[in-house]
């Protein structure tokens, strides 16, 4: 998953959708969409659930959030926000040796 900031939600939708023709895959409420990137999924997010707001992210899915995060780090990466469980899945913010941030995430399966 590639997830990029926006400041205004429904505008950015409108674009993704009917501008460059993605289908919405979800939303959740005014701060989050996924779309269908042909194979990827690309995120948008606003300030109040973007990992790191204003910087593109790479979001990717791994069955242990926990130790992702810590292998990451421990191989030259740096903490954001370490792992912990929202409304939907458990995810850790990190960035990669060259300070590019990752989202290790998981769905919580609730």
């Amino acid at each position: 998953m590639i997830i990029l900031s926006t400041d205004d939600l429904d505008a950015s939708i409108d674009y993704y959708t009917q501008t460059l023709g993605f289908t919405l895959k979800f939303r959740d409420g005014a701060h989050f969409a996924a779309f269908d990137g042909n194979g990827i999924t690309i995120a948008l997010a606003t300030p109040v659930d973007h990992p790191i707001p204003g910087k593109v992210v790479v979001g990717i899915k791994t069955d242990d959030v926990d130790a992702s995060a810590a292998e990451a780090v421990a191989a030259g990466g740096g903490m954001v926000t370490a792992p912990y469980d929202d409304a939907h899945e458990r995810r850790a913010v990190v960035y990669d040796n060259q300070g590019n941030g990752i989202v290790f995430y998981k769905s919580l399966g609730k």
